[in-house]
């Protein structure tokens, strides 16, 4: 089996890379090395056994060039992370969307007949899911600039105000972007969804959660937070963890999400639709920055609660594991602490 994986040099594609070239497949990695995410050196992660191609997604003609021969297709290639400000969200729609669009021009011309895997992302749902012990599931309003600044990180009830129980978020939640990566990414699965409906073609769009582990890029403004928490350590300074530390996540190892990668494509039959991929456990973000602090070593300083935000984070989104386990056969094997130990030793990108 032959496999295109776009940004199959990064972060996560590299592991899907390693994965597929486990098992004996031949693998085509498109990455464009795009400065926000990479520094110098930076192909020295890839397999050498993977046919390297440095280019860009949005380019047709090397996509046509990637295509020639090649089976599936594992879409990994985009620009990541909440940003710095609106002064960037042409890039975002540039890369995301208009990547994923020649993408999938290039595979409709082609006639591609193969399984498309897509990395999307949790981001999709916006806030998590939510019930109100009167209403039930509700979803709540984006939370306010100003109730954030007297620090009321909980959203309430839309309908009484009164506080909420967050609950696991399956993949039949409403979709419901609130920033513009997250709003990339849905545009993403619509495109892909819109392609599949016209082509025939089988999609799995794999949802990521929190993803951590090896090879995560270093402390950029497009970095998730396991990677900015473990840049801050390894300068000696005290991981910040924004508002009250509170927020729920699903974190899940990169090998896991590798591994939900390859069993889409090789499964004994296409396995389409939207799947979570995560470990299942929810913890918080100061769970996060107390476990890569003790994992650090006994002279790593302590992290520190701020209080400060970001208006476009949310407040608790974390996965239904279910689907994913009953349907694509995927339930993450590392377990946080021991996932978290190895990236408090691992060498950043």
């Amino acid at each position: 089996m032959r496999v295109l994986v776009t940004g199959g040099a990064g972060f996560i594609g590299s592991h899907v890379v390693d994965a597929l070239l486990g098992l004996g497949h031949d693998v085509v990695a498109l990455d464009n090395f795009h400065p926000l995410a990479w520094g110098d050196g930076a192909a020295a992660t890839l397999d050498p056994r993977a046919e390297l191609v440095e280019g860009d997604v949005r380019d047709a003609e090397t996509v046509d060039r990637c295509l020639a021969g090649v089976d599936h297709v594992c879409h990994q290639a985009a620009m990541v992370g909440l940003g710095v400000d609106l002064g960037d969200i042409d890039q975002y729609v540039s890369h995301n969307d208009g990547g994923t669009a020649v993408l999938l021009r290039t595979l409709a011309a082609r006639r591609f007949a193969g399984r498309l895997v897509l990395a999307s992302s949790m981001v999709v749902y916006g806030e998590g899911r939510y019930a109100c012990a009167e209403h039930g599931v509700v979803r709540p309003a984006p939370r306010s600039a100003e109730a954030l600044e007297q620090g009321s990180f909980e959203p309430p009830c839309p309908l009484c105000g009164e506080p909420l129980e967050p609950r696991c978020v399956p993949e039949d939640a409403p979709l419901d972007p609130r920033n513009v990566y997250a709003a990339t990414k849905t545009q993403q699965e619509h495109l892909a969804g819109a392609f599949a409906r016209e082509t025939g073609v089988a999609l799995t769009a794999l949802r990521y959660h929190n993803v951590y582990g090896p090879r995560m890029p270093r402390d950029t403004p497009y970095a998730g937070v396991a990677s900015i928490f473990r840049s801050a350590l390894e300068a000696g300074d005290p991981p910040r963890v924004f508002e009250d530390g509170g927020q729920r996540r699903d974190f899940v190892h990169v090998r896991d999400v590798a591994r939900a990668n390859v069993l889409a494509l090789t499964a004994a039959e296409p396995v389409p639709g939207a799947f979570n991929v995560c470990s299942g456990t929810p913890r918080t973000v100061g769970d996060l920055a107390r476990e890569l602090a003790r994992a650090a070593g006994p002279d790593a300083p302590e992290p520190v609660v701020t209080g400060e935000f970001r208006l476009g984070d949310v407040r608790h989104v974390f996965a239904c594991a279910d689907r994913a386990r009953d349907v694509l056969g995927f339930e993450a094997s590392i377990p946080f602490g021991e996932g978290v130990s190895e990236l408090a030793r691992a060498e950043l990108r």
